[in-house]
């Protein structure tokens, strides 16, 4: 059994969501994406200060999280948010800050 597997689902899954968002290129495709409300067939690369592989690399990591979808259209592709599973990871955060909520400062020391 790895530790991770000494922890609940839910937190493994919000981990593993957490992980696909830690890095700012991530992020930016993210909100590239979502800033341009339409399926991008283009290359994402010229959008961002990064090669094409590395940004190809970033996107393998969003779409195996499930946050983007990527459909071949010949010799390209087209990348999407996906929208049910962006709610699911909105749905996710606020839970968690809910959860976080600390004792007010007079308790705090």
């Amino acid at each position: 059994m790895s530790k991770v597997e000494l922890f609940d689902r839910t937190l493994q899954e919000t981990a593993s969501l957490f992980k696909a968002l830690g890095h700012p290129a991530r992020l930016a495709i993210l909100r590239y994406l979502a800033e341009t409300k339409v399926c991008i067939s283009g290359d994402i690369s010229e959008e961002l200060p990064l090669s094409r592989t590395t940004v190809n690399q970033h996107l393998k990591k969003l779409k195996a999280a499930g946050l983007i979808q990527g459909d071949i259209a010949g010799v390209k592709v087209n990348y999407c948010l996906k929208p049910e599973r962006i709610e699911i990871l909105r749905n996710i955060i606020d839970s968690f800050i809910d959860d976080l909520h600390c004792c007010d400062d007079s308790n705090c020391k």
